[in-house]
């Protein structure tokens, strides 16, 4: 690999964006079957997938990492508002962290 630092960087930042898609494609089935907590729902979700948008452009600095990680759990706990975002939080907190897998393995 010619740039190892920069293919990992890649890597976060996919899969960051990947999530934060994924996030905005989840606001309808949430709106339809959301009940009470519904507008609280999309609130929470609009604001992680735009944090992970964020992260993605900023993953050059080293904080980025620690910060996905915290995304991560703030995805999981926005599953006390839905049950569907506890599963891609669980979903997303495991990709992430074979994403965090590759970087250690790749950068030692």
């Amino acid at each position: 690999m010619r740039n190892p630092e920069r293919a990992v960087r890649g890597l976060g930042a996919g899969t960051l964006s990947l999530e934060a898609l994924v996030l905005v494609l989840a606001i309808q089935p949430i709106r339809v079957v959301g009940g009470d907590l519904g507008g609280a729902a999309i609130g929470a979700v609009v604001a992680l997938a735009v944090a992970a948008v964020l992260l993605a452009g900023m993953m050059r600095r080293p904080w980025a990492w620690h910060a996905g990680t915290a995304l991560q759990g703030l995805l999981m706990l926005a599953g006390l508002l839905h049950w569907s975002l506890l599963v891609l939080g669980v979903v997303f907190a495991l990709v992430w962290g074979y994403a965090l897998h590759v970087r250690r393995v790749i950068l030692g």
